[in-house]
């Protein structure tokens, strides 16, 4: 990581405008950059954090955790496990798809996987020694498949399994040696399976190791400890509920570890019989419920054991709740006591007037209005007070008398006034929760006595005034959520004595105005989320610790509106290290290059729709350790590489949802440390692969959903993304082609590009090359061959003629041709005609007298000859000498 770093440093140095003075020429520096790219590339390929292209996954790693490295494959359509999963995986996930089993090879060699998930999908076998190589796996998750049969083995090789989830399969049978190689289990999860009596999970018990049992939602109809061996297990939790229960009956002492069990859900007929208060001695949280439980069952269930500490009850009828709660509450040992959906209405005072010991109570879901005013003053040691989730339309004054409470949560309620007297007494009250209410104002006295609170919600109300209500010494708040209230004004020193807040939320889709000087007094500040209408100078003075700054700048939709940024809003916040800012609407900003001045230490930058269609040059030069920059949802078009040049730490970038039609901007951009690059939703169609060479530590890029083109012009892409070793091209197999319209729809990495292969410059050389050798073959071939191509074409023609001739058996015109030169024209009239014609009556052929005007003399040779029988030369000096004398010899031979 050293040498990468040094490698970087110096690539960056010499990309750098060369120095007047420099000794190192042009020509020089370029062979360096080269080389140094060439050593990037090298040093990055052996970083085992790298990615690459899967056909199905996508890959990620953590720079904290160097040993992280999860592929996930979920929601594909897979049918198998696919066979391109990096063998240093360390988390694998092929949740939700259509696999059908899991055969012996599917996942040889993965031996660094710690966790597997296979959920939601179709598996009805599991190969045997399908894990054998998985020996460092800790967690597999096979819920929701098809499973009907745990075999022999089935699980070999997960030495160090210690998490396994079946439930949601169909499993019946539990073979006896099935869980027998799990040597670390602590968790089996078999809810909703076919499982009828306590027989089938002997093999799930009888491992040693084994620590909580998930059993709900199958057909147990009873639970007998007859039935199980006589050793006893380590089982520290039990989950059997909903499941049609009618016998629970423990005659020996097999679960001597027992801690919690879940009974939630039981028939009415169940039968109760633990006839033994020590085989359930260890047991100290119980979950029952059932309307149709009789009380006899209730306190036999509660009496089971003598150490218990936590009680949940579910769903109960309403008459038995009072007697339940009171033989529950007389219980010594008993701390924790949750009733949830009895449909209570009210509490009156005798509830719980037996509950004095209690430490935490939860009432959630009792769709309750009142309490009666002393219906909690004997729970003297009440510290949790949960009463989420119910109808109350003011706080219930027997809270008042609770002097211990540390924590109250009244969230998802009707409150809408709070009353001073509240929390007055509360003064050990450390957490309260008012979300989700209708409260609409603050009181200045509301938290006055509250010098121990530390975290304050009351998020999702009609607050639309704080006035004075913190200006009380709240010297230990830490968290204060005024999130989505109808805040109209934030005054000066509205959080002055809150020295100690850490997280501050007053984000709302509601404009409100924040004036200067609102955050005074806020020295320990570290998170401030807050809505914002306008920039100032000012505004964030007094928070020098602050370190993440999230500003929602919502926009009337229904118009259109011009806002300037022309200050430097951030200059108070040196140790800022990430901001969001988030514009919902349309509008038109002017943000000044400045805009950033002061944060030398911003490392996160997160802008939604904030940068409309443009950023300037500067805006980045005083963010030098920036590290991570999304700018999405922005309409941006065009980049210049400048922008970057300020930022050379970059190693997160993230353009989704622009505008964008071309990335040659990285190629000189000097992003060197850039390891992840998000494009998707742009407009690219034509992609250079050439520019990645400018990212030598690029190791993810999302090119998801741009209208890439599957022509010749992405060839060199697509064997980019298949072939390189280094970055993943996150979902690449399943990008879809926009263009050309022939082929919209397929998948652009099936375009065939051999068709691309030969260079256009290369075939215009080829082509013009042997059109040069043509034309001069063409003229060698005139110059001094042309005489012997014209006699080889008409001894091919005469061949044919003769043929021809000889086929239809003409007879012959005459029978001699007479070749000889003109100069011997005389002697053959006045010494050989005479004696042939005249003396021997044959008859000649002379080319003066028989060859036919304007015809082609060599036409006029072969037909002369053709037409007779014989052909007498007249050889002579000049007829050696005649070229077409020799012409007419070659002919007749």
């Amino acid at each position: 990581m050293l040498m990468k770093k040094h490698l970087l440093q110096l690539y960056s140095t010499l990309l750098e405008s060369p120095n007047q003075h420099s000794m190192v020429t042009m020509p020089e520096r370029r062979s360096c950059s080269q080389l140094l790219v060439s050593l990037l590339c090298f040093v990055l390929v052996l970083d085992s954090t790298l990615s690459f292209s899967l056909k199905n996954c996508s890959y990620s790693s953590s720079e904290e955790d160097a040993e992280y490295i999860m592929v996930e494959c979920e929601r594909h359509g897979l049918t198998v496990v696919p066979p391109d999963i990096p063998q240093n995986a360390t988390t694998l996930s092929v949740a939700v798809n259509s696999i059908v089993q899991i055969n012996r090879t599917d996942l040889q060699g993965l031996s660094r996987l710690k966790s597997l998930r296979c959920d939601f999908n179709l598996i009805s076998h599991i190969e045997s020694g399908a894990f054998t190589d998985l020996g460092n796996l800790i967690i597999i998750v096979l819920n929701n498949n098809k499973l009907t049969y745990l075999v022999d083995n089935m699980f070999l090789g997960l030495s160090k399994l210690e998490d396994l989830s079946l439930s949601s399969n169909q499993i019946s049978l539990i073979s006896p040696l099935a869980f027998q190689s799990l040597n670390s289990i602590k968790s089996i999860h078999l809810g909703l399976n076919n499982l009828h009596q306590v027989a089938d999970i002997i093999p799930v018990l009888s491992n040693p190791t084994l620590k909580t049992l998930v059993l709900f939602h199958n057909n147990f109809s009873s639970f007998q400890t007859d039935d199980l061996p006589e050793s006893a297990s380590n089982l520290t939790s039990l989950m059997i509920g909903l499941n049609p229960l009618k016998k629970f009956n423990i005659t020996k002492d097999v679960f001597p570890h027992l801690k919690e069990l879940n009974l939630d859900g039981c028939t009415k007929d169940l039968v109760w019989a633990v006839g033994n208060k020590k085989f359930l001695q260890a047991l100290t949280d119980l979950t029952i419920g059932g309307s149709y439980i009789t009380f006899d069952t209730y306190t036999a269930m509660i009496q089971a054991s003598g150490s218990l500490k936590r009680l949940e009850l579910y769903n109960m009828n309403l008459v038995l709740v009072a007697d339940v709660v009171e033989i529950a509450c007389r219980i010594p040992s008993l701390q924790t006591l949750l009733l949830t959906e009895a449909e209570l209405g009210t509490v009156d005072d005798k509830l719980l007037c037996a509950c004095s010991k209690l430490t935490e109570l939860k009432l959630p879901n009792d769709q309750l209005t009142n309490m009666s005013d002393h219906s909690l003053q004997s729970m003297t040691q009440l510290r949790i007070l949960w009463l989420n989730n119910n109808h109350f339309s003011k706080l219930p004054v027997t809270i008042r008398e609770l002097s211990l409470l540390e924590i109250l949560d009244l969230s998802y309620n009707f409150l809408s006034k709070l009353d001073c007297l509240d929390f007055h007494d509360l003064k050990k009250m450390k957490s309260i929760n008012l979300n989700s209410n209708r409260i609409s104002s603050l009181q200045e006295c509301l938290f006055e006595t509250l010098l121990d609170l530390e975290n304050l919600d009351i998020g999702n109300n009609s607050v639309f005034s704080v006035g004075d209500s913190f200006k009380v010494n709240l010297g230990k708040l830490e968290l204060l959520n005024l999130q989505n209230n109808q805040l109209d004004v934030i005054y000066p020193g509205t959080f002055r004595n809150l020295s100690s807040l850490h997280k501050l939320n007053i984000e709302s889709w509601q404009n409100y105005v924040v004036f200067h000087g609102a955050f005074e007094g806020l020295d320990n500040l570290q998170s401030l989320t807050l809505t914002l209408f306008e920039f100032t100078e000012e505004l964030f003075m007094g928070l020098p610790q602050l370190k993440t700054l999230s500003l929602l700048m919502p926009v009337n939709v229904n118009h259109k509106i011009s806002m300037q940024i022309n200050t430097k809003p951030f200059t108070d916040l040196p140790h800022l290290k990430k901001l969001t800012v988030v514009i919902d609407g349309s509008h038109q900003l002017d943000i000044s290059p400045d805009l950033l001045s002061g944060l030398r230490s911003l490392e996160i930058l997160l802008a939604e729709n904030f940068f409309k269609a443009s950023v300037h040059l500067d805006t980045f030069r005083f963010t030098p350790k920036l590290k991570n920059l999304q700018i999405v949802h922005s309409d941006l078009s065009d980049l210049t590489p400048e922008l970057f040049w300020y930022i050379p730490d970059l190693k997160e970038l993230d353009l989704s949802n622009n505008k964008l039609k071309s990335l040659d901007f990285l190629a000189q951009a000097k992003l060197l440390a850039l390891s992840v690059l998000k494009l998707s939703n742009n407009d690219l169609s034509v992609i250079n692969e050439t520019v990645f060479q400018f990212l030598p530590a690029l190791r993810y890029l999302d090119l998801s959903d741009n209208p890439l083109t599957c022509e010749c012009s992405n060839s060199g892409f697509m064997q980019w993304i298949q072939t390189n070793n280094q970055t993943q091209v996150v979902n690449g197999y399943q990008y879809i082609c926009a263009f050309p319209v022939r082929l919209q729809g397929e998948h652009f990495l099936d375009f065939d590009v051999h068709s691309c292969w030969m260079d256009e410059s290369f075939l215009c050389f080829i082509s013009s090359t042997c059109l040069i050798m043509f034309v001069l073959l063409t003229s060698f071939i005139y110059h001094f061959l042309r005489w012997h191509l014209t006699y080889a074409y008409y001894l091919f023609v005469a061949f044919l003629y003769d043929n021809s001739r000889k086929k239809a058996g003409t007879p012959h015109r005459y029978d001699a041709f007479i070749s000889y030169n003109v100069h011997d024209e005389a002697w053959v009239y006045r010494e050989l005609l005479p004696v042939l014609e005249g003396q021997q009556g044959w008859t000649l052929c002379l080319h003066h007298r028989d060859f036919e005007p304007g015809k082609a003399i060599v036409e006029n040779i072969t037909d002369a000859i053709y037409s007779s029988r014989k052909t007498l030369c007249v050889i002579s000096h000049h007829y050696l000498q005649s070229e077409w004398c020799s012409r007419e010899i070659q002919i007749a031979r």
